[in-house]
């Protein structure tokens, strides 16, 4: 079923809720997963929203796994496709989120620790 979701459609959608705390636990992969479904039905601006939210996510799980490289080129995606986001379409502060995620793929760049950085969250 495809549908074209509008902001307030996909902002009382139980996927996205479910999406959104799964996130939030730090369930990287089930929140890539969760956030994808959404993905393959959205259109408009909430594409690109949520491809950095899943390329994020995606980062979140290859650093849980040791992978340095493959999580800083996802961290800059993601963060390149929430620059062309549109923040009328969430209910979080995504400047939080990008500030969040910059932190972390400077750390990641710089090769300093990024345990004393917050992790991204959607609230």
């Amino acid at each position: 079923m495809t549908m074209a979701f509008l902001p307030e459609p996909l902002l009382n959608d139980a996927r996205y809720q479910c999406a959104v705390d799964l996130f939030n636990r730090q369930q990287w992969y089930a929140a890539h997963d969760a956030f994808e479904e959404l993905w393959h039905d959205a259109q408009g601006s909430l594409r690109p929203l949520l491809q950095g939210i899943i390329q994020i996510s995606v980062a979140e799980y290859h650093l849980e796994c040791g992978n340095l490289r493959g999580s800083t080129l996802l961290m800059a995606e993601g963060l390149n496709h929430l620059d062309s986001a549109d923040p009328d379409d969430v209910d979080f502060n995504i400047n939080n989120l990008k500030n969040a995620v910059a932190r972390r793929l400077s750390a990641l760049q710089s090769g300093t620790s990024i345990d004393d950085q917050p992790l991204p969250c959607l609230r």
